[in-house]
């Protein structure tokens, strides 16, 4: 056992301090979901997201093909050139105002296809602390 630590040590005192980073933030989501629980919250979630993207879309007035819900690794949404908008299950487990990030950030892509100065405008619209929300949803995923 001792020498397993020894031989780890390294490893586990980088673990620490990356927890201990992330534990400030309050919010820890593992990037991998088993089916079970994304066939459990997909319904949940689908009912989340297109709840908020009727509020924020008030403001836009965008028009989109599909709302589809994907068990994504490492992605919290997408939006094809479609118009088809994809989200993660797991933003039923996010705080509201990061799930609204999410939402009003692919809803701006279905005018602005890039992270172009037009399209941070447009975000600053409905969510204009979006720097302060993308900086926490960087720091949930593990």
């Amino acid at each position: 056992m001792e020498k397993f630590l020894a031989d780890k040590a390294g490893w586990i005192l980088k673990k620490i301090a990356y927890f201990k980073k992330i534990g400030r933030s309050g919010l820890v989501i593992a990037k991998r979901g088993g089916v079970v629980e994304y066939r459990k919250l997909k319904h949940e979630a689908r009912i989340l997201v297109k709840e908020k993207i009727n509020q924020i879309n008030q403001v836009y007035n965008f028009s989109f093909n599909r709302i589809s819900i994907k068990n994504h690794k490492s992605r919290w949404g997408s939006c094809s050139k479609k118009g088809n908008l994809n989200f993660n299950y797991k933003i039923i487990h996010l705080p509201v105002e990061l799930a609204e990030y999410i939402i009003a950030h692919e809803l701006c892509h279905l005018k602005e296809l890039n992270h172009s100065s037009k399209f941070w405008t447009l975000v600053s619209k409905t969510i204009p602390d979006y720097k302060t929300r993308r900086r926490k949803l960087k720091a949930v995923f593990v």
